[in-house]
């Protein structure tokens, strides 16, 4: 039985410094001026990346470079006002509700010079059972679906057991019974920002399409989005909005290879010859059955693919059964054999992981180990049938296959394409975020002397988890939305320098 083999991320902490103006310019020279927008009540409203979530939490650092942040400083000089940020109360991330930390939101991810791990010793400080006093120019929700920013009661705290609250929008809402949206309209936005709708289908990816946080149904999201569009120029406001990044594109789902087993590891190769032996009757059943390709053979001298439960497969398990034991193998072994392979195969490079499998591959599923044991079957067999990814196929919610992404991508489509209709009536600056990933994961974007890209660590653009920004990315995101708003408004604002977002891992803790 194979034990604790992980897949560890190796990585070079080496950086490109940054010196050169040819991109990014300030134009000292040229005054900043707000054109035809008014920024003296800017409000911004999204998900985490509004929020300025990075490394798996929310903290005060990332708060302080969040792009609508960065931009508020900008448009401070062309006239705008004040911005307020509900801020978190440490560095270390992580929420309590009477002084227990809520199940789901622990500390910040810090670099151990390997792979991304919990920062150590962390206690969070940050309570939600007392309320801020607002209001708060940073509407940003992290977990908040597009649907969510109109929903009555989305601050009740009481909501928080059936899922109809959000932890963080309870900390800073004026009333358990008000609305994202309602907050922001009391403040009589002049300029606001929306970068909403990752969530609809990013909820969908994290949990590898297994059905526990679908994608938003088309007409909800329509009704949402333009119900908040509607809203928020309804008293004569001008903003800019961004559609939805590819989110398969992300490090998230780029970190595990699909070939994560190496016979070079000492807890995996020495067993790949008996494996293969004990895999090879029901190869053979497979053959037998047609579905050759469905076949488990694990390479002794290099890299093996992953081992996965594929739903899409048709079952074959009744049938599997059937020719195993006519093969000779025993009634028992057959029928366990049968239910555990009727719908697997190996992974291909066509399949996309989850970041959290990489401490999940090769480790005993103990959950499966305790139904067989359940059943009577021997201990150490239940052991040897009960290893993540090599005997017991990587369930659902670990990995996006094929048609699992052509659903994400169709959603995707969809809803970018709602979202531009809608900017596009209501004459709004667009960023097109969907094109910035796609150049991101196809060889980087130029931030003024430094190649950004989308890779894990060493790429600049996203942080520790593997979805959100960095504070470089933060910076150039910025960028682009002011870049957006000064075509679109006439407004002359200037945009930020690489050089002034350090990125240093471990992060720095203020």
């Amino acid at each position: 039985m194979i034990k604790n083999f992980k897949w560890l991320l190796l990585v070079s902490l080496t950086f490109v410094a940054c010196n050169s103006d040819d991109e990014v310019k300030e134009a000292q020279e040229l005054p900043i001026t707000a054109g035809s927008a008014d920024f003296s009540k800017y409000v911004a409203l999204g998900n985490s990346l509004t929020a300025g979530f990075s490394d798996g939490a929310l903290f005060i650092a990332g708060q302080n470079n969040a792009y609508p942040k960065l931009m508020a400083d900008q448009f401070a000089l062309a006239g705008g006002g004040g911005f307020t940020t509900p801020m978190m109360n440490d560095n270390v991330g992580g929420l309590l509700l009477g002084g227990n930390q809520l199940p789901g939101f622990g500390p910040r991810l810090v670099f151990n010079g390997a792979a991304p791990v919990p920062l150590p010793n962390a206690v969070p400080t940050t309570e939600i059972g007392v309320p801020l006093t607002g209001p708060f120019n940073n509407m940003g929700v992290p977990g908040a679906k597009s649907y969510h920013l109109l929903a009555p009661n989305y601050g009740d705290v009481t909501g928080l057991l059936n899922g109809t609250a959000n932890p963080y929008f309870v900390r800073f809402r004026s009333s358990a019974a008000t609305s994202v949206i309602a907050d922001a309209m009391a403040q009589n936005p002049t300029f606001f920002s929306l970068w909403i709708g990752n969530n609809d289908v990013l909820g969908y990816a994290t949990t590898g399409g297994d059905g526990t946080n679908p994608i938003t149904p088309e007409a909800l999201f329509t009704q949402a989005y333009n119900t908040l569009i509607t809203t928020l120029t309804s008293n004569g406001a001008k903003g800019v909005v961004a559609n939805i990044p590819d989110v398969s594109a992300i490090p998230h789902f780029k970190v595990v290879p699909f070939n994560a087993l190496d016979a070079a590891n000492p807890a995996f190769g020495p067993q790949i010859a008996t494996l293969n032996a004990t895999l090879a009757p029901l190869n053979q059943a497979f053959a037998f059955l047609g579905v050759p390709e469905r076949s488990i053979v694990f390479n002794t001298t290099g890299k093996s693919a992953v081992v996965i439960h594929d739903e899409s497969l048709p079952n074959i398990s009744a049938q599997l059964a059937q020719v195993l034991q006519a093969g000779g193998v025993p009634a028992p072994t057959a029928m366990l054999l049968a239910n555990q392979f009727g719908q697997s195969r190996q992974a291909t490079s066509d399949d996309l992981f989850v970041l959290p499998s990489s401490s999940v591959i090769g480790t005993v599923n103990t959950a499966y180990y305790a139904a067989l044991v359940g059943q009577g079957v021997p201990a150490a067999t239940a052991g040897q049938l009960s290893v993540n990814g090599i005997t017991y196929p990587m369930q659902d919610k670990w990995v996006l296959i094929p048609s699992e992404k052509a659903e994400l991508a169709a959603a995707t489509t969809l809803f970018n394409g709602i979202i531009k209709t809608a900017a596009d009536q209501a004459g709004l600056a667009f960023v097109d975020a969907n094109a910035l990933m796609n150049q991101l994961s196809k060889g980087g974007v130029r931030f003024d002397n430094y190649n950004m890209t989308s890779a894990f660590v060493q790429g600049g653009a996203f942080s520790l988890d593997g979805i959100h920004l960095t504070a470089r990315a933060n910076a150039y995101v910025a960028n682009q939305f002011m870049a957006a708003i000064n075509a679109t408004y006439g407004s002359t604002l200037r945009m930020y320098k690489p050089g002034d977002f350090p990125i240093s891992y471990p992060a720095f803790l203020q």
